[in-house]
C-alpha cells in the first residue's frame, strides 16, 4: 500500500515535501520524498506527523468534564465527584463509554494510549465471574475505535500513606485485598492469547495506594514481563508532605527504594521535585509523563520541565482526566507553562516538543516501532489541515503544529497501515459526539452529585 503526503516530518524533525509512503502489513518499508503521487496511492493532504501517544488517560473521567467548573475545590474535592462516576460503572457501559473517548483521541491524531486502570470490580468490590471484566471492556473499546491500548493494571491497596483501608463505596472497586492477589488477576490477563492491539502493562497507583513493603512485586511482575510500569507521584503537597511524614523519604525516593525507578517506569505528573528527586530520574533514565491540561485544571502546579526533558528518561504526555484530549494543546503548554515559570520564550524546541507528543508517548507506552516516519516503523499517520483559521499562513513547520495547529486539524489518521479518521469521520465509530452524550447523560443522570 502506498501513502502521499504533500509535507511530511519525518523521523529528526526533517519536513520532506512530496513524500512517498510504502507500507506492508501496516510497517513502513520505504520513503521517498520529492516524488509525486503514484497512481492508486492515498493522498493525506496538509502536513502529516507520525501517530501520537497518549501516556496518561483514564477514560471514564471524561464524564466529568465541565461539571467540576461550577464551585471552587481541591483536587481533593474533585475526587469525590469522580468516585460518584466511578461507582456506577459497568463492564457493560464501560466499554460503550471509553468506545466514544477512544474515538474522540483517534480524531485528535492519537493511536496508542495507556490506560491507568484500577476500576477493576463490581460496585461492592467483589471480582466479577471474569475477575478482568473491566480490563477487558477497555481493550475492546480500544479495538472498536480502531487504536492501540497498554492496559496500565494499577494495583491500588490502601487509602492512604500510612495504609488504611479503602473506604467504603467507589474504592472497594479499586482494591485486590493484597499485592499478591493484583499479581495473581494481571498474571491472567497477561497470559491471554495476544491481541496486536494491545499490551498489558503495570502500575502502582501512588504511594499513598501501595504500601512500600508492596511495590517491589508490582516491579518485578512488570520486569519479568518486559512491561511498562507507571506510577503518580509528586502530583500533590500534601501526598508529598505525608508521604516525608510516614516513611522520611519522599515519592520518588520510596520508589527508588522499592527498585521501582528505571527506563521502563514512567512517573506521571511528577510535579513537584526536589533537586534530588531530579537526580534520582536522572541517574535511573526513568521517563515523566506531564498531563498539562489537568494539572491547571486541579491547580496542582507546574512541573519542572527544562531539567526534566534533559534526562536520559523518556518526557512523554497525556490527557489523565480529559478536560481535554488534545496532545497537541498539552506539548505547547509544556512551553507556555515553562514560560510563565521562568518568563522566560523558547525553552523548549518544536521539534522536542512533538517528539514527546509522539515517540516518547509511544515508548513509554512498550510501542518501540512506532511514533516516527521512518523505515520499520509502524505506519502511524496524521494528517494536519494547514489552512484552517488557526493554521492558515503559519507555514508548514514544526512550530505550526506545535503552536498553532489543535486537534480540531486532524483530517486523517492511519493507524497501522489502515485508515481510522477520513475527512474528519471516524470510519469505525458512527457518531462518536452522540454516543459520548448518551453515555455521559446516562452516567450522570444517576449519579446526581454531577448534575
Amino acid at each position: 500500500m502506498k501513502f502521499w503526503c504533500q509535507r511530511a516530518i519525518l523521523d529528526g524533525g526533517v519536513v520532506a515535501h512530496s513524500v512517498v509512503v510504502d507500507s506492508d502489513g501496516g510497517v513502513i518499508t520505504a520513503l521517498s520524498p520529492d516524488t509525486p503521487p503514484p497512481p492508486g496511492a492515498e493522498q493525506l493532504t496538509g502536513m502529516v506527523i507520525a501517530g501520537l501517544g497518549n501516556a496518561h488517560s483514564h477514560a471514564f473521567h471524561r464524564a466529568l468534564r465541565a461539571r467540576t467548573q461550577t464551585d471552587r475545590g481541591t483536587f481533593w474535592t474533585w475526587r469525590e465527584l469522580m468516585y460518584s462516576a466511578a461507582e456506577r460503572l459497568t463492564p457493560e457501559s464501560y466499554r460503550r463509554l471509553a468506545r466514544a473517548v477512544y474515538a474522540e483521541m483517534a480524531l485528535a491524531g492519537i493511536t496508542s494510549v495507556g490506560e491507568f486502570h484500577y476500576l477493576h470490580h463490581d460496585r461492592d468490590g467483589r471480582p466479577y465471574a471474569d475477575p478482568n471484566a473491566m480490563g477487558h471492556a477497555l481493550i475492546d473499546a480500544a479495538a472498536d475505535a480502531g487504536i492501540r491500548i497498554t492496559l496500565l493494571d494499577a494495583c491500588y491497596l490502601t487509602a492512604a500513606v500510612n495504609g488504611s483501608p479503602l473506604a467504603a463505596g467507589p474504592q472497594q472497586r479499586f482494591g485486590d485485598g493484597s499485592v499478591q492477589n493484583w499479581a495473581a488477576r494481571v498474571e491472567l490477563l497477561a497470559a491471554e492469547p495476544p491481541r496486536p492491539h494491545a499490551k498489558v502493562g503495570a502500575a502502582i497507583h501512588s504511594v499513598r495506594a501501595v504500601a512500600r513493603e508492596d511495590m517491589p512485586v508490582v516491579a518485578r511482575w512488570a520486569a519479568a514481563h518486559h512491561a511498562p510500569l507507571h506510577v503518580h507521584a509528586c502530583e500533590q503537597l500534601a501526598e508529598i508532605d505525608a508521604c516525608q511524614a510516614f516513611y522520611g523519604q519522599s515519592p520518588i525516593e520510596v520508589l527508588d527504594h522499592a527498585g521501582a525507578l528505571g527506563p521502563s517506569t514512567t512517573v506521571v505528573h511528577a510535579t513537584h521535585l526536589r533537586d534530588h528527586d531530579i537526580a534520582l530520574l536522572r541517574d535511573t533514565a526513568t521517563g515523566v509523563c506531564f498531563c498539562p491540561t489537568t494539572e491547571r485544571d486541579l491547580g496542582d502546579g507546574i512541573g519542572p520541565a527544562a531539567p526534566l526533558l534533559d534526562n536520559p528518561g523518556h518526557f512523554c504526555l497525556g490527557s489523565d482526566s480529559q478536560a481535554m484530549i488534545d496532545l497537541f494543546e498539552e506539548s505547547r503548554a509544556v512551553e507556555l507553562d515553562e514560560r510563565l515559570r521562568t518568563m522566560r520564550r523558547g525553552n523548549f524546541e518544536a521539534t522536542r516538543l512533538l517528539t514527546a507528543a509522539a515517540r516518547d508517548g509511544q515508548l513509554a507506552l512498550g510501542w518501540h516501532d512506532a511514533g516516527s516516519i521512518a523505515v520499520g516503523m509502524r505506519t502511524d499517520l496524521v494528517a494536519l489541515d494547514m489552512g484552517s483559521v488557526r493554521t492558515a499562513g503559519c507555514g508548514f513547520s514544526p512550530e505550526t503544529v506545535v503552536f498553532a495547529a489543535s486537534a480540531a486539524d486532524v483530517t486523517d489518521v492511519v493507524v497501522d497501515g489502515e485508515f481510522v479518521v477520513r475527512a474528519r469521520r471516524h470510519t469505525l465509530v458512527d457518531d462518536p459526539a452522540g454516543q459520548l452524550a448518551v453515555e455521559i447523560d446516562a452516567l450522570t443522570s444517576r449519579t446526581g452529585v454531577l448534575r
